[in-house]
This record gives structure tokens, C-alpha cells and sequence, in this order.
């Protein structure tokens, strides 16, 4: 229980999946990160599960939510958001997507454009091809299988000494495969591979693009060419912010996402 918003389970294509859900209003589903999982929104939810009622899942791999099988990217966690929200018995609601999370939900309104109420992107990945060197860096197979396995090694003996020492407090790792993996999919070492800019002039719900100026991973430019392309796109790029603008300015940007989606 993080203050008025609880933690619940729910099966999606017999996995299990946890959410945080609280609040009253139009739904709102949020589509966290590749880094964090929905936990890292706890504060966001909060402040706008005044005005909405959120729910906002630990994707697949990620917090308490079981992984899928095989391999899996944009369209697979598409399909995810679609079975997830057709199981709380959803059929429209707003969306809210950072960064892989933004990629996704880019995906799913191109996908179920009838589905989505108003969009919300932050900090989108797939809005351009350009991104931090370090990531494309990562990318490459041979440096993310070793790093994988090496951290892998060391957060499971964390996570044994966590376990023992605080039980029967449960201990999630913050690296999991699916954040490796995700990782080595987005990119190559030469630029993004998943891009939908071809595909922006589809969109046609009211759209919110939103940016740290300073954002180290994927540039603020990328922000105004998707105003430019989708029809109905408003732009707001925080001065001093990074690529966590939702962490670094919770008042303001739940003041803002509650304004536009009103």
C-alpha cells in the first residue's frame, strides 16, 4: 500500500502481473520505463489518482510481474498492454508511456487507435533514431550477454544476503534479463531500430510529448519533429530536467498531464 494506492495481482495469458491502482475518475494507464518498474511511478500516482483512477503495471520481467517467454519487444509488450487492460474490462482510457514504456504506448495507439482517450509521452523512445552513445554501446550482443551474466551473478548473491538478513521481507532485483535484453534490442551501435516517425501522422487522439531539456539519453529535439507530425500534438520540455522529468518535477508534471488531459 503506497498511501491511497494499492498493490494487486492479476493474471494476463496465465502470468501473473502486479499493478498499483488507486484513485477515482477516467482510467489512466501508465506504461513505465526499461529501467524501473511501475513502483518508480509511485509518487505520479499518487498526485494524479486525485483526478483519475491509474493503473500502472510492472511489465513483463520487470517489479513482481512474471516474464513472457522467448524474446520479446514493442509489439509483444503491445500485446501485453492489450490483454492487461481487456482484463480489468477497459475499453477506453488515457495512456501514458516513458521511454521504452513510450515506445509502447506509440505502438499500442497506432495499433488500437480507438481505444486511447488522449496520449502522453515522455522521454519517448522509437521518435527518432538518434540516442546516447553508451546505450548503443550496450547494445552490441557480445558486451550485453557478458555484462548480463556478470551482473545477473552478483545481484542473485545480493539478493540471497537481502533475503537472509531482512526476511521474510521480499527482495525484487533491480536488473532482471528482460532489462538486458530490452536494452540490446532498441538499438544498434549506429542508431535506434525501432522508429515510428513514418507513422506519426496516424495518430490522431490528443497528444502530449513531454522532455527534459537535458535529457542524456534520447534528445529534446526528437520532442518538437514528433509536434510536427502528429495532428493534434502539444509540446512541454522542462529546463534542467533529464530523461526522469516525471521524478524531477512531480507537482508540475502531474499539474501539467492533469491540465492536458482534462
Amino acid at each position: 500500500m503506497m498511501g491511497n494506492i494499492r498493490t494487486r495481482k492479476i493474471k494476463v495469458d496465465e502470468r501473473d502481473v502486479c499493478y498499483f491502482t488507486g484513485g477515482h475518475g477516467d482510467p489512466l494507464v501508465v506504461v513505465h520505463g526499461g529501467g524501473d518498474g511501475a513502483r518508480a511511478w509511485k509518487k505520479n500516482i499518487e498526485e494524479l489518482s486525485e483526478n483519475y483512477t491509474v493503473y500502472a503495471p510492472d511489465l513483463p520481467g520487470y517489479g513482481h510481474s512474471q516474464p513472457l517467454e522467448g524474446d520479446y519487444f514493442i509489439p509483444e509488450m503491445v500485446d501485453f498492454v492489450d490483454e492487461f487492460t481487456r482484463n480489468l474490462g477497459l475499453e477506453t482510457f488515457h495512456l501514458v508511456g516513458h521511454s521504452i514504456g513510450g515506445g509502447i504506448a506509440l505502438g499500442y495507439t497506432l495499433k488500437f487507435p480507438q481505444k486511447i482517450i488522449k496520449l502522453v509521452l515522455v522521454s519517448s523512445m522509437c521518435l527518432g533514431r538518434e540516442i546516447a552513445l553508451w546505450v548503443r554501446v550496450l547494445s552490441i550482443p557480445a558486451i550485453c550477454r557478458a555484462i548480463g551474466k556478470a551482473v545477473m551473478a552478483v545481484l542473485k548473491v545480493v539478493k540471497w544476503v537481502a533475503e537472509l538478513i531482512l526476511a521474510p521481507v521480499e527482495f525484487v532485483l533491480p536488473m532482471s534479463v528482460t532489462k538486458i535484453h530490452l536494452g540490446s534490442k532498441l538499438t544498434t551501435l549506429k542508431e535506434q531500430t525501432t522508429v515510428f516517425v513514418d507513422r506519426l501522422s496516424e495518430i490522431m487522439v490528443p497528444t502530449l510529448v513531454v522532455w527534459g531539456a537535458k535529457d542524456p539519453i534520447v534528445p529534446a529535439s526528437q520532442a518538437y519533429t514528433a509536434a510536427e507530425l502528429i495532428p493534434d500534438c502539444r509540446v512541454k520540455v522542462f529546463n534542467g530536467c533529464g530523461h526522469s522529468v516525471y521524478k524531477q518535477r512531480i507537482k508540475e508534471f502531474s499539474l501539467l498531464l492533469t491540465t492536458f488531459l482534462c
